[in-house]
């Protein structure tokens, strides 16, 4: 289970030092900022990148004052996509976050060359059906997953998961929309909207919704160990939540000696 911080830039996790090594660094150019909520905004870069894995994560740094100051966000786009973009929210106090919301056109960012993390698809067994849920910016590794060919060729059905606060907060939805029109028969995106009333989202939280079956109603497929593999990407305590309800019906971690139901990244 990988733990790395792709939503804000406290003092957890920050690397600062003065020295930019080339061999794993390289400077990248400002594309577009995407501003889509007052807190919440993706970047995208031109960057020379070694290869990765859709889902992988990769690490930001900007030289602010004196220090090199670093934190890990995950792809949101695909590899083969030259623009690399990345969705992060801003804190008050998240050095790292608000000085890249003020960068313009053409600004240097340093990008970590190579990508770690295991949210990847080549860590999933085959199934009929995959079930990725998420909060918050954690969407963004399952939108570079589902931007391959790869889950369309090995899933019959794929469910995304996406729970927020605020309905605004539900960002790339042109992204959805555009996966849900190349793949009708098999795409389902459920989101959910937690304090606030809407005609469309679910209002819960993802465990309680898999405990008493709204999300399988929703999507009409049901969660079972002989069909369903489920990723899940997002804070620790839906994470945990969620996967000891998934493990109360049956289902288990899934680990490489071991393969079972439930592949899980901490994102925070």
């Amino acid at each position: 289970m990988a733990i790395h911080a792709c939503g804000h830039d406290g003092k957890s996790g920050l690397t600062m030092t003065k020295a930019i090594d080339p061999k794993r660094w390289c400077e990248g150019r400002v594309h577009a900022l995407r501003q889509w909520t007052d807190k919440l905004y993706s970047i995208q870069l031109e960057a020379d990148v070694d290869t990765f894995t859709a889902g992988q994560f990769t690490k930001l740094g900007l030289l602010i004052g004196d220090e090199f100051i670093s934190r890990p966000y995950s792809y949101v786009n695909a590899p083969g996509e030259s623009l690399r973009e990345f969705y992060f929210i801003t804190v008050p106090d998240g050095p790292l976050t608000n000085t890249l919301i003020k960068l313009e056109s053409g600004d240097p960012v340093q990008v970590m060359r190579k990508a770690s993390g295991f949210l990847t698809l080549n860590e999933v067994p085959a199934a009929p059906h995959l079930w990725m849920l998420s909060t918050g910016t954690a969407i963004g590794p399952f939108l570079s997953i589902l931007k391959t060919a790869e889950p369309w060729q090995r899933y019959q059905r794929i469910v995304l998961v996406h729970a927020v606060r605020h309905a605004e907060e539900l960002s790339f939805a042109e992204t959805v929309e555009s996966l849900r029109n190349t793949h009708p028969d098999q795409f389902e995106f459920i989101p959910f909207v937690s304090r606030e009333d809407t005609d469309f989202a679910i209002k819960a939280r993802i465990p309680a919704a898999i405990e008493d079956r709204r999300l399988e109603g929703r999507a009409a497929l049901e969660i079972t160990p002989g069909n369903s593999q489920i990723m899940i990407c997002g804070n620790p305590d839906m994470v945990k939540s969620t996967q000891s309800v998934l493990q109360a019906r049956g289902l288990t971690r899934n680990r490489r000696r071991a393969p079972g139901h439930i592949t899980v990244e901490n994102y925070w």
